[in-house]
Formats: C-alpha cells, sequence, structure tokens
C-alpha cells in the first residue's frame, strides 16, 4: 500500500494500534456489553486516526491543527469509555492499563 504524509506519523500508528487492540477485546464481548460500551468505545478509538487523516488530507496547517485539536477530543472519548468498560467489569484491569499506556 502506497503511503501519504499522515501514515508514516507514529501517532497515526499507535491510534491505529489502539483501535485494533480494542476492537480484538470488544468483539469477544457478549452482545449487550458489545452493543452498548463496545461499540462507543471502538467509535471513538477508530475516530482518533480517523481524524489524523482527515487533517492531513486538508490541505492548510489550520484545517490540520483543528482535526488534531479533535483528535486529542476522540482520545479523551476513548479514555472514558476505558473507564467505563473496565468498571462494568468488561475490560481486566491488565488491559485496561495496557491500552491506556498507549497513549
Amino acid at each position: 500500500m502506497r503511503t501519504t504524509g499522515f501514515d508514516n506519523l507514529r501517532v497515526y500508528r499507535a491510534a491505529e494500534d489502539l483501535a485494533d487492540s480494542i476492537w480484538k477485546i470488544v468483539i469477544g464481548c457478549e452482545t449487550f456489553a458489545r452493543d452498548t460500551v463496545g461499540r462507543q468505545l471502538v467509535r471513538a478509538a477508530d475516530s482518533i486516526g480517523a481524524n489524523i487523516a482527515e487533517g492531513a488530507g486538508r490541505g492548510s496547517f489550520q484545517h490540520n491543527r483543528r482535526f488534531i485539536r479533535i483528535a486529542r477530543g476522540s482520545l479523551n472519548e476513548t479514555r472514558h469509555w476505558l473507564r467505563r468498560a473496565h468498571r462494568r467489569k468488561l475490560l481486566s484491569a491488565s488491559d485496561t492499563e495496557r491500552l491506556s499506556a498507549s497513549f
């Protein structure tokens, strides 16, 4: 696959890795957990990388900066859903710590 600017950013690759790790955990959850907290967690995590990519493709520093801020908001939302999943016993302490350590 040919790479463009954002593909080579460490932060983008870290966002991809985080989203993929979350997906692997959520896909194994029972239906109710997967359809509530799991769905929100996956969407928030996927939005981090998506906003980095979109900002890079907008062609201006101002647009890129705006989408980086949105990505930071998605990261905070992901943190929130990780906390909810852990408190509701959908994630183990070790999974929560491992995922949290990636950001």
